[in-house]
């Protein structure tokens, strides 16, 4: 059985700064964040919002990680991408949300299932908690998420927008 996925700082930031962060119990009831990725959310201050949102959401379950495989570490990513994969690596069938275009080619490699900030905002419209995704992406844009107007449209292609 597939365990509680886990998260990347980029998109617990975007998801938090756009006011969105509950769309993630949409994936899980419970989001595994690894004590890198948490580290580096809160080198951002005590007063930062994803801080805020890490310390004060108990559904954000901070959790140590194994150390990360050679697999992994030959891909030279970031520490808190490297936790990620190590989590989704180490529990087979787990889910990671990362938004990093190479982890996310480093979990396609190792055959672990990936979603991103995107994905999470079109399957909130595909099951009807939002009544439409671009105002949501557009909001995450404005929080300094990078999303091509191509990417978007394709996204919302899928939804009917």
């Amino acid at each position: 059985m597939a365990e509680l996925p886990a998260i990347n700082t980029s998109p617990l930031i975007f998801l938090t700064k756009g006011g969105e962060v509950n769309l993630l119990r949409l994936i899980s009831p419970s989001i595994i964040v690894p004590s890198a990725v948490a580290t580096e959310i809160r080198e951002y201050g005590e007063t930062d919002v994803t801080a805020v949102a890490l310390n004060n959401t108990d559904w954000l379950v901070v959790q140590e990680t194994p150390p990360v495989p050679n697999v992994i570490l030959n891909w030279d990513l970031g520490l808190g991408e490297s936790a990620v994969l190590t989590w989704g690596y180490t529990n087979p069938g787990t889910e990671v949300i990362l938004d990093d275009l190479a982890a996310r080619r480093c979990a396609a490699t190792l055959g672990i299932p990936v979603r991103g900030t995107l994905g999470i905002v079109i399957t909130a419209k595909q099951r009807g908690v939002i009544p439409a995704a671009r105002p949501v992406l557009e909001q995450l844009r404005l929080c300094g998420m990078y999303l091509s107007d191509r990417v978007i449209n394709q996204a919302l292609a899928l939804v009917g927008e």
